[in-house]
Formats: structure tokens, sequence, C-alpha cells
């Protein structure tokens, strides 16, 4: 379990109310048993709005053209990076990805967008034509891409209305995805057995009281220190579940994405000797198999190194980092994982969505809705009107 393989250093030793951690205990409790769509996604209760027979036919593909925007995309993104899948994949968020209409027309294009209106995804579909073999995810209502799918006779894999984008990972949105890739969906689902550790509400609700003290000192920024490549789209995922859920009425927690050892030669000095507005996540994945250092190679000045590998090596820093910060009494937790597969992502999804409704409900703001983003879309479609 997550509580097994991670090691969560809390930001400061100060004590939390037991008022405030009896509150955030208590709407745990409560998310857990009420159940909302959300909160069920996460379990292996739900069901998913398609079959394994309509997987099973879709297998035949070779080449999979994922095509959306923020969280009809990200998650499976982070899916794929994550467990490093060999199935290809090619995902389609940008306006200037090259792809050519041979390839669309000859691999599997799956649309994705609960709107069914979202802007850069009806854009990126235009090359799109009914020989090829599409499938779109989208909500049960009348859209732009369900009169689309009309056109192109593609099939229709129905977005449950209840979930938004951000927090649709463990629906559809990401099972079909991940099943694509070769993976087991219900591994994902560790809402059941999560709920029943006492360490892990003990996890949940120390790591809560502890970002919500330091937002209220106005530490609003949180910078994750990434030690693992193959986690940067599990952090992209993150960063817009939790701006978009928690950036509101003025309050909200910013979370800025740093690719270590990287950045320990540019933004670290800033991190270290600059202004203290920052709490900081530090994350690593343990290899199994690691490249070695080769000894001939070494000069006898950095013998240190000799029968080393690039993991030694990062982790190393990862370690040593972690003990600057407390020197310098820089808040942070850290995450030290040690496995790569469905399991452990299935946990780390939930500890998030977990922590940012929680954090959400205590800051008194919705984190369920974006109204200001429906405002940029509103002006963009005016704006286009008259060009």
């Amino acid at each position: 379990m997550l509580v097994d393989s991670l090691n969560l250093k809390f930001f400061n030793k100060k004590k939390i109310k037991v008022s405030i951690k009896y509150k955030i205990n208590q709407y745990l409790k409560n998310l857990l048993q009420n159940k909302s769509q959300v909160i069920h996604s996460l379990s292996k209760e739900y069901q998913n709005t398609y079959t394994k027979k309509f997987v099973k036919k879709l297998k035949t593909y070779k080449t999979v053209n994922l095509i959306g925007m923020g969280g009809s995309i990200l998650g499976a993104k982070a899916i794929y990076s994550f467990v490093r899948s060999k199935v290809n994949f090619r995902f389609i968020d940008e306006y200037h990805h090259k792809f050519s209409k041979k390839n669309l027309n000859k691999n599997l294009n799956l649309i994705i967008s609960k709107s069914g209106n979202t802007l850069e995804t009806i854009t990126n579909t235009q090359s799109l034509s009914k020989n090829s073999k599409n499938i779109i995810i989208t909500e049960n209502k009348k859209n732009y891409l369900t009169k689309f799918a009309s056109k192109l006779k593609a099939d229709i894999v129905y977005h449950n209305d209840y979930i938004g984008g951000r927090y649709s990972v463990l629906s559809e949105v990401g099972m079909l995805p991940a099943e694509l890739m070769g993976l087991n969906p219900n591994k994902f689902k560790r809402l059941n057995d999560l709920a029943k550790s006492k360490k892990f509400f003990k996890l949940v609700v120390d790591n809560v009281s502890m970002m919500l003290d330091l937002i209220e000192k106005k530490n609003m920024n949180s910078i994750i220190l990434n030690y693992d490549p193959n986690s940067q789209d599990l952090f992209m995922w993150y960063q817009q579940l939790v701006a978009e859920s928690l950036g509101k009425k003025g309050k909200g927690v910013l979370p800025i994405i740093s690719l270590m050892p990287k950045d320990n030669h540019s933004v670290m000095q800033y991190y270290l000797d600059g202004p203290k507005k920052y709490f900081f996540t530090f994350f690593f994945n343990e290899e199994k198999k690691s490249q070695k250092i080769n000894n001939s190679r070494i000069l006898k000045t950095h013998n240190y190194m000799r029968n080393k590998n690039l993991n030694d090596i990062s982790h190393s820093q990862f370690i040593s980092t972690q003990k600057v910060f407390s020197k310098k009494k820089i808040p942070f937790r850290s995450f030290f994982i040690q496995d790569r597969n469905e399991k452990i992502l299935g946990e780390l999804f939930t500890f998030f969505i977990l922590e940012t409704i929680l954090l959400g409900k205590m800051m008194k703001i919705d984190p369920f809705n974006q109204p200001a983003v429906e405002l940029i879309k509103k002006e963009t479609k005016k704006t286009l009107i008259n060009i």
C-alpha cells in the first residue's frame, strides 16, 4: 500500500490544533460514506460505460491517437508515462502537433471532451475522416462531438456527467486508454483497501492539516521537486487538479513543477535563499534496473562514484537536498516510491484527489467548479465571431 512504500515527511513539527484535525477527519469520513460520483469512481464498484467486448475489438489497433485537453488527456498521459506502457500512444493536445491523415485513418483515434464543445479538441479533429476508427468520449447530451460522431460514424462512450475532467482519471476517461495500454483498471481502484487503513486516514488528515497551516501563513506556492522523469506527466495532472480546484475567491495553491536534478543548476539558488513563500514536495521513484557507472572512466579524484549507478547518484541528491532544506528550515514533504505499477499510481491518484477536495472544504471554496475559465471560453467565442 501507499503508506508502506511512501516516506512522507511533514512540513514542520509544530502541533496542529486537535479541532482542525478532527474537522478534516470528519470531512474525510463523510466523503467516503456519502460516495459522490467522483469518490465512487475511485472504488472497484464503479461501472464504466464501455464493455470488455468493446475494448477487445479496439486492441487490434497498433497505435492510438488520443485527442483532448486538460483533464480529458492529462490522466491518460500520466498513466502512460508512469507505468511506461509499450503500446504506441500519441497524445494530441497542441494546435501545432503534426500528424498525417494517413496515420489518422490507419490508427485508432480516441477523442475526449466532457462538454463535447472544447474548442481545441474540436479544432484538432478536423483531419479525421469516417474511414478511420474513431471513438468519442463525451457527456450524454447534445453537443458538438455527439453531432460530429454521427457524421464520422464514430462510436460514443458516455462520460459521467457528475465527474469533472480533472477528477475523471479513474473513470472511463482514464480507464479506457489504460485498458488499451494493456493495463488492468481494477488494479488502479484502491479506495476500498485504503479506506480500511487507519494509517492511510492519518496520513491524509495530517498532510492536509500541515498544508492548511502553511497556506494560512501565505505559503501559497507549492514547488514539486521531481526526481523521476516518468512522473512528469503525473505532476502535470496534479498541477491542473490543484490549481483549477483551489484557485478561487483570491485563495488557492499554485503548483510549480521543477525537474530535478536539472533545476539544481538554475532555480535551486532561489528556492534555498529567496523569499520564504513556498512549500515543497520531493518525489523520487526508485529504479530497479539502472545504468551503472563505467569505473574505467572515473578519475581517482572521484573514486566515490565507482560501482554506483544512475539511481544511486540521483537518490543521493534527493537525500542531500532534503538535508539542506531541513537545515534551512524550509517546509517540505517527501515521497519515496519503490514501485511503478497500476496499484501505486492508483493510490497516488486517490491520495491527491482526497487531499485536494479536503483542502477545498477547509478553505470554504467549491473544489469542483472552475468559473473563471468559463469566462475565457465565452470571450474567445465572441472574438472568433467578430474576426
